[in-house]
């Protein structure tokens, strides 16, 4: 017998690994409240704006997995970006880490243990596999944490 992960193990591992990158929560650890909605010069984008963006698309991509009554009500790109720059409170802020977090750690769950084979197709999806979602979930987040580094970089804020 081994400890060896399943493949299934691993590929939700990826969602919130720091195997070649920092992940969120290094990534926004520290940053001081007035930080997270400026905009450094030329950037189309704050931290919050990152933040619940991942958290959004996230949240959409959970539900698609799980949710056999899903049916896609988030409008490009308006519904998955917030409007504002700055977090509307610290509380806002705070929420949207924990439903992040929340939905990562069941989406890692549902990777891990769904009863399902996640090679096949998305019975609700239109040729989506199971496994396919699961990457773009973890390929997006890491995509946008990076983004968060280099704003916080741009700020002085990293390192």
């Amino acid at each position: 017998m081994t400890d060896t992960p399943t493949w299934r193990e691993i590929v939700a591992s990826a969602l919130d690994w720091e195997q070649a990158h920092v992940g969120l929560d290094r990534a926004v650890e520290g940053l001081l409240p007035e930080l997270r909605g400026r905009r450094p010069e030329g950037a189309p984008y704050s931290i919050w704006q990152q933040l619940e963006h991942i958290r959004r698309a996230q949240h959409d991509l959970l539900e698609f997995c799980r949710n056999p009554d899903y049916t896609h009500q988030l409008e490009w790109p308006a519904d998955y970006w917030p409007d504002a720059p700055e977090p509307p409170s610290d509380r806002a802020w705070d929420e949207s880490l924990d439903h992040l977090r929340s939905d990562r750690n069941a989406l890692k769950e549902w990777t891990a243990e769904a009863d399902v084979d996640l090679t096949r197709e998305i019975p609700w999806g239109n040729g989506q596999t199971w496994l396919r979602t699961v990457i773009v979930a973890a390929d997006h987040a890491a995509y946008h944490v990076g983004q968060i580094v280099l704003i916080r970089k741009l700020l002085g804020a990293w390192g």
